[in-house]
């Protein structure tokens, strides 16, 4: 778990995209952060709200770590007003001052893995761009990424064996329709419609969790047989409808469904 408390300062913002954010910190604080060397590194963010006494936690990879220049770098997804992180991070200047635990982590790619499936939607692109950028310039890799339309494509860096997929839902993870969310999210079809490579993959899927942890590892554990030998990494980011405190219920609930089914494996 992410228990390290770090306070840095924004130096610089970047907008990538209509709807997404770099922010880099740096500052004194970087000679406290202990980088993990995976590539789904990541912190919990503390937001001070008005009328309550505990600060809430946001939780964001860092994309990017800079030793020379000493700094970090986060992406947001940006919509509007909705929720706490995104709206600071759109009004974020330089000289803020960020609080934040971490980093914790758990995933890096196997570069003896046959090829690697990685998939996410926005919120885990920063962590599947990280991991591209890590692959072996050899490795092969089935890649799928769901975003609302071709404005939240990015450049992405990759070894010549990467296939990159994008995939468009029309609208943003929190405004589409039931049509194309959750169990109906159209990055699961284009994964389930896909060619499936010789050998047992290394395997990379976080995003929304009923598209992620109810449709997407059922369909690579048990239709696909992979196991977790290769420590691959199966996660939901977020649960639609709900804010980060609601999602940790639901994944607390879902695991324990998980046990009495006896599903439950590491993922």
């Amino acid at each position: 778990m992410a228990k390290r408390q770090n306070t840095m300062t924004v130096l610089r913002t970047e907008d990538l995209t209509a709807h997404m954010r770099r922010i880099w910190l740096g500052g004194d604080g970087f000679d406290d952060f202990e980088p993990t060397g995976d590539t789904d590194m990541y912190v919990k963010i503390l937001f001070e709200q008005e009328g309550q006494e505990e600060p809430v936690k946001r939780t964001y990879t860092v994309r990017s770590l800079d030793p020379e220049n000493r700094e970090i770098a986060i992406d947001f997804v940006v919509h509007g007003e909705e929720g706490i992180a995104g709206p600071w991070a759109a009004r974020a200047q330089p000289g803020e001052t960020v609080r934040f635990l971490g980093p914790g982590s758990g995933y890096r790619p196997d570069p003896d893995a046959p090829w690697h499936l990685l998939v996410s939607d926005e919120a885990g692109l920063p962590a599947l761009a990280a991991a591209l950028e890590a692959l072996p310039s050899d490795a092969v890799a089935k890649v799928f990424i769901e975003v609302s339309g071709a404005q939240d494509e990015l450049d992405l860096a990759a070894p010549a064996g990467a296939e990159i997929t994008w995939v468009h839902r029309g609208a943003g993870a929190h405004d589409a329709a039931d049509s194309a969310a959750g169990d109906n999210a159209p990055v699961i079809a284009a994964v389930r419609s896909a060619d499936w490579l010789d050998g047992e993959p290394q395997v990379f899927i976080h995003g929304e969790a009923q598209a992620v942890m109810k449709n997407l590892r059922a369909y690579v554990r048990k239709e696909r047989g992979v196991s977790a030998k290769r420590a691959s990494s199966i996660s939901g980011y977020w649960r639609r409808g709900r804010t980060e405190e609601g999602f940790r219920t639901w994944k607390a609930e879902w695991k324990a469904e998980q046990r009495v089914s006896g599903g439950a494996e590491s993922s």
